[in-house]
């Protein structure tokens, strides 16, 4: 095996691990937001790493499509997230009580007058 082969290895091992303790972290953790997070972060940084992988093994030109599909992953995850958490709040999905600070009703109380 090479170097190269080595590096695809590792980032593709790495990449796979994040995505399952990101897939773990959504089945076992106990609310909304705990959910959000794990079904974001460790899911980004898993297929940054395999797309990284994967483009060890490939030419130049051919890897530009797979910076692009993260660079898409890494806009879109954040937003998506943000957007699933609010709709839950809205819904009564998220239990009030176990929030620290909520800064969303404040804005919605200032927004209602």
């Amino acid at each position: 095996m090479t170097v190269r082969d080595w590096i695809c290895a590792v980032l593709l091992l790495s990449g796979a691990l994040f995505c399952v303790i990101g897939a773990y972290g959504v089945l076992r953790l106990p609310d909304v937001p705990s959910r959000l997070q794990a079904a974001t972060k460790p899911q980004t940084l898993g297929l940054l790493l395999i797309l990284a992988g994967t483009a060890v093994r490939l030419e130049p030109q051919y890897a530009v499509g797979l910076v692009l599909a993260g660079l898409f992953q890494v806009i879109t995850a954040p937003v998506l997230s943000q957007l699933f958490g609010r709709t839950a709040y809205h819904t009564g999905a998220i239990e009030k009580s176990t929030l620290v600070t909520d800064e969303l009703d404040e804005r919605l109380r200032a927004e209602r007058g």
